[in-house]
C-alpha cells in the first residue's frame, strides 16, 4: 500500500483497489490515558473545540513527525481501517515524504511505520512521487518540472531519468497561507480567528492573482473581536485576501525562480517546451497557475487530481516496483 502522509491530509493507496482512504491528520486523544478518541475527519471537527480533558492534535508539522506517538496511533488506525480492521496484516508500505527532510526525520517515519505493523517500509521524495502521480514521464531523459504545495511544504523539483536533478523544499505552504489570513484579519479588523476559519475563508475567495470575477466577491467571517472582547462578524473582501496572503506566496514563487536558476540548460529547454506540473492542495488556490507562469514565463499546468497526484504515485510505484527501483529514497531492511 501507498501512503501520502502529509501534514494536512493523509491519504493511502492499495493495489487493486485505488485509493481508500483520504483523511486530514488530525488525531484525538484522552489527556489522561492517552487513548484516541477519534482519528481523522471526526478528529478535524474537534480542532479548538475541545472540552478540558481532550487534546486534537496534528502529529505533523512542515510534512514531518512533531509528535512520534500519535503519528504512530494514526498510522496504526489507517492501516487497520483499510484492512477492514484485521490487525494480523503487516503490509509492504510506500510512503511519500518531503524532499528536504534530515535522516533523523526520515528515521522516525520508518519507524512509525514499522510500528504500526508494516513488514518492508520504502520512503520517496514527494515531488517525484507527485510528478509519477500527475502522469508525467519521469523515466524519460527529459526535464520535467513540479511544484508540490501541500499543508505543510512546498516542493519544487526538477526530474529527469527517475531522479531529482534539483530540488527545493520550503516550509512556506497552505497553513502558511493560513496563518497570514489569521494574522491580518487579528491587525485591520481587530478579529481573532481559528484555524478552520482561515482555511474556510482561503477556500472560499482567496486567490493568488486579481481576476475581474474576484473583485466584489466577500465572505462574511465570525471571530472574537480584540477590543471588545465579543463574537462579531466582519464581511471580508477578495483582494484583501489575497494582498493578506502576498508574502507566503512570493517566497514559493521565489523558491520556484530560484531552481530554475540553477536548472541545467538542456533541462530547462525542455521544461520551458513542456510546462510546468502544479500539484498537491496549494495548487487548488485561484490563480497560483497565472500568478507563477506571470512570474516566470513559462505555461504552468494544473494536474487533473492535485490532491492525489502523491499517493497515486505510490501506488504506482508498488505496482512497478522492478521498473521504478531508483526512485526510492530509503529503505527499511535491505531488500
Amino acid at each position: 500500500m501507498g501512503i501520502d502522509l502529509g501534514t494536512a491530509n493523509t491519504l493511502v493507496y492499495v493495489s487493486g483497489k485505488g485509493i481508500v482512504l483520504q483523511e486530514p491528520s488530525v488525531v484525538a486523544i484522552d489527556k489522561y490515558t492517552r487513548e484516541p478518541i477519534a482519528v481523522g475527519e471526526e478528529a478535524k471537527n474537534m480542532l479548538g473545540r475541545c472540552p478540558g480533558n481532550v487534546a486534537a492534535l496534528r502529529p505533523l508539522r512542515d510534512g514531518v513527525i512533531a509528535d512520534f506517538d500519535t503519528a504512530e496511533i494514526m498510522l496504526k488506525h489507517f492501516i487497520r481501517r483499510v484492512h477492514e480492521g484485521n490487525a494480523l496484516v503487516s503490509p509492504r508500505i510506500v510512503i511519500g515524504i518531503p524532499s528536504g527532510v534530515t535522516g533523523v526525520e526520515r528515521r522516525a517515519v520508518m519507524d512509525a511505520a514499522i510500528q504500526a505493523g508494516a513488514r518492508d517500509v520504502r520512503l520517496i521524495d514527494e515531488p517525484v512521487a507527485a510528478a509519477i502521480g500527475a502522469g508525467l514521464p519521469v523515466a524519460e531523459p527529459t526535464g520535467n518540472m513540479i511544484i508540490d504545495i501541500g499543508g505543510g511544504t512546498t516542493e519544487v523539483a526538477v526530474l529527469s531519468l527517475q531522479g531529482t536533478v534539483i530540488s527545493e523544499s520550503v516550509r512556506i505552504a497552505g497553513d502558511e497561507l493560513n496563518d497570514s489570513i489569521i494574522q491580518y484579519m487579528k491587525k485591520v479588523h481587530n478579529l481573532v480567528i481559528g484555524e478552520r476559519t482561515a482555511e474556510e475563508i482561503k477556500i472560499q475567495i482567496g486567490s493568488a492573482y486579481p481576476t475581474d470575477a474576484d473583485e466584489d466577491t466577500i465572505v462574511e467571517v465570525r471571530g472574537l473581536h480584540l477590543l471588545s472582547g465579543l463574537p462579531r462578524t466582519v464581511t471580508v473582501k477578495g483582494p484583501e485576501i489575497r494582498e493578506s496572503m502576498s508574502e507566503p506566496l512570493s517566497i514559493i514563487v521565489d523558491a520556484v525562480k530560484r531552481t530554475l536558476e540553477r536548472t541545467p540548460p538542456e533541462l530547462a529547454a525542455d521544461i520551458i517546451d513542456r510546462g510546468i506540473m502544479l500539484a498537491g492542495g496549494g495548487a487548488l488556490l485561484k490563480g497560483l497557475d497565472t500568478l507563477i507562469s506571470h512570474e516566470t514565463g513559462i505555461v504552468v499546468h494544473v494536474a487533473a487530481d492535485p490532491l492525489s497526484c502523491v499517493v497515486l504515485g505510490t501506488g504506482r510505484v508498488l505496482e512497478n516496483i522492478k521498473q521504478l527501483d531508483r526512485v526510492f529514497s530509503g529503505y527499511s531492511r535491505p531488500m
